[in-house]
């Protein structure tokens, strides 16, 4: 009998899910990866230019198609494929041009892999994974956004450099909203598993003061559109965070991490946020209880309730 080998799936081959691929097959986190993208020639390419580098990547298979068929028997297939944010727009202006073109994307993807875990790398992700789940039935642990798992890792990358320290050793979350709302988590924040607000330099000074705190909060913020503006488009870190997510399921790593999941919160209700979770081969295996301050759980009601404000807008779960 055959072993059966694991095939990650790519929805979108443009700036973030040709970098997704490309980030993925450097891992080696799948024996086979397929792009999938209405644009034939574009798709084609993409998978023909990813797979004349495999000599120097762990062995695998590359394909792209413009035939949805591509997808059969993916383990994971991640859908990247939405409105490009332009300069100056929000997140949560791309909402009602993704949603419809979920409408269109889901259903014969569903049909060609029923039984994928599926992870949506598409802005705003919590509204549009708080769509997908409910138009297509899913079970919320099998279909789930990247959520913040990349405004983790600004969070992280930018209190390493701050304290000078290996981002390693750094463990910060940011929870909430994917946006402008999100919520940087500082009272479980540490550094070698000293308190992040104790962590004293060279000088035997405490570096994270409040004031550091929230110039850094407002750069992490900020990150998608300094980019935007400078280069057009967010590509390579998001495309390693989607990878990185990918791995967690396929390894089933039981990796914590901050992703978009449906949760029902406190004076809210019903909504998809980024909460740590416990990330394995069923998907979400649960989540993660993080302390918190009074003032984080405030501002988090107030971050999903901007969520759940934006999916009634365009008409989600009501």
């Amino acid at each position: 009998m055959e072993a059966r080998t694991s095939k990650v799936s790519i929805v979108g081959a443009g700036a973030v899910g040709s970098t997704l691929a490309y980030a993925g097959l450097m891992r080696g986190f799948a024996r086979t990866v397929a792009l999938y993208d209405i644009n034939k020639a574009k798709v084609e390419a993409e998978a023909l230019d990813l797979a004349q580098g495999i000599q120097f990547m762990p062995e695998a298979t590359v394909l792209g198609s413009d035939d949805v068929g591509v997808v059969e028997d993916s383990d994971v297939v991640v859908i990247t494929a939405g409105a490009k944010q332009q300069p100056g727009q929000s997140r949560m202006d791309l909402a009602g041009a993704t949603i419809s073109l979920m409408d269109k994307v889901l259903p014969p993807l569903l049909k060609a892999a029923p039984d994928a875990i599926y992870i949506l790398v598409t802005n705003p992700v919590d509204v549009v994974t708080y769509a997908a789940i409910k138009k297509s039935g899913m079970d919320p642990a099998q279909m789930f956004g990247s959520g913040t798992a990349l405004d983790t890792s600004r969070l992280r990358h930018q209190i390493a450099a701050k304290c000078d320290v290996a981002v390693g050793n750094v463990h910060a979350y940011i929870a909430g909203e994917h946006g402008d709302s999100e919520v940087a988590l500082w009272s479980s924040a540490t550094i070698g598993g000293q308190l992040l607000t104790e962590w004293r330099g060279r000088d035997g000074e405490i570096v994270m003061t409040e004031d550091v705190r929230e110039q850094i909060h407002h750069d992490v913020m900020r990150s998608a559109y300094t980019i935007i503006e400078g280069k057009g488009a967010t590509n390579y870190a998001v495309g390693a965070a989607g990878a990185r997510i990918v791995e967690a399921v396929l390894g089933d790593q039981r990796r914590i991490m901050p992703v978009s999941t449906l949760t029902t919160y406190p004076n809210v209700g019903e909504v998809c946020m980024s909460l740590p979770a416990v990330i394995g081969r069923n998907g979400i295996e649960h989540q993660a209880a993080t302390p918190m301050d009074d003032s984080e759980r405030a501002a988090l009601e107030a971050s999903a309730r901007s969520i759940r404000e934006t999916a009634e807008r365009f008409g989600v779960g009501v």
